[in-house]
């Protein structure tokens, strides 16, 4: 029997089927010392964000020589050391496609959302504060949008929000040189009414945009970023909304997650959300789908 160790939660039909399976399921939510000793006695290990399978991890799944994969349901990977996984033997796969289309209608809803206020006046007229001559929002027909990567996510995103009249550009060094749409990203920065950002976190992109970048963008820029934490960073992007170079920004992730940089929970002007852009039931239900198809292929019963 396949045991599959399940510490971040799975579509209950998905899990079912499993089981059905044949699958020993074992779901259960675990701080990193109990998942050291429970990584020992299972083959897979399907996991989300919140858990890190890190080298002191690892080495304690090799003990036993039974830990055979770890399944990302989602698409990033940072929380995961990849590389001394696959140097040890231990497959590394992830589910992309399943929550594109999610994470993207997120992006949309707070492209349409900053620029009229719906946060700032929610918050503060609960405060007792009515604003209505403060809110003068803007359109976003005829505005350009920057996206910063262009996967799935951005992609997805791209053909929304032209269908809403907006110009798209976006950079991304792994797209052919050329194709409709590609900017350098000084350009993108300068350039754009919205910037959105879609790539992948680690030491590679941490602090992608910091100081210099938001000193590049237009006055009044919109931003947003629902793509991994750290890619930002969080304290230049505070001081650029109090500088009003940032107008309004949108965060669904953080450096630290449950976010705890008060400069960031204080500001008004950033619409938090704690990293849910994958969370709807037809995405969770897409992510299920494609853990079963992966353990299936790969770890027949």
């Amino acid at each position: 029997m396949i045991k599959v160790l399940v510490t971040d939660g799975m579509d209950a039909e998905k899990k079912l089927e499993l089981v059905d399976a044949g699958y020993g399921v074992i779901d259960e939510e675990v701080d990193a010392e109990e998942l050291k000793k429970l990584i020992k006695d299972v083959d897979v290990a399907v996991i989300r964000s919140r858990t890190k399978i890190t080298k002191e991890i690892i080495d304690e799944a090799l003990e036993t020589k039974q830990f055979k994969a770890v399944i990302r349901a989602g698409v990033g990977l940072d929380n995961i050391d990849v590389a001394y996984a696959t140097d040890n033997g231990i497959k590394v796969f992830n589910t992309p496609n399943a929550s594109s289309n999610a994470v993207a209608e997120l992006a949309l809803a707070e492209i349409l959302s900053i620029p009229r206020f719906i946060h700032t006046s929610n918050i503060e007229m609960r405060e007792g504060i009515w604003g209505k001559k403060a809110y003068k929002g803007e359109e976003i027909e005829g505005r350009t949008l920057g996206l910063v990567g262009y996967g799935r996510i951005a992609q997805s995103l791209a053909k929304k929000a032209k269908a809403l009249g907006m110009n798209i550009i976006f950079f991304d060094p792994g797209v052919e040189e050329g194709e409709e749409g590609s900017v350098e990203l000084e350009e993108l920065l300068s350039s754009s009414d919205f910037i959105s950002l879609h790539i992948p976190g680690g030491e590679a992109n941490y602090h992608f945009i910091g100081k210099e970048e938001f000193e590049k963008m237009k006055e009044g820029v919109y931003f947003i970023d629902l793509a991994r934490g750290g890619v930002v960073d969080e304290d230049a992007l505070v001081d650029a909304i109090e500088s009003g170079k940032v107008k309004a920004a949108a965060l669904d992730v953080f450096e630290e997650e449950p976010v705890k940089n008060e400069r960031v929970l204080k500001c008004k002007q950033i619409s938090i959300t704690p990293h849910i852009g994958a969370a709807t039931k037809e995405a969770q239900k897409r992510i299920g789908q494609e853990v079963v198809d992966i353990l299936k292929e790969n770890f027949p019963q």
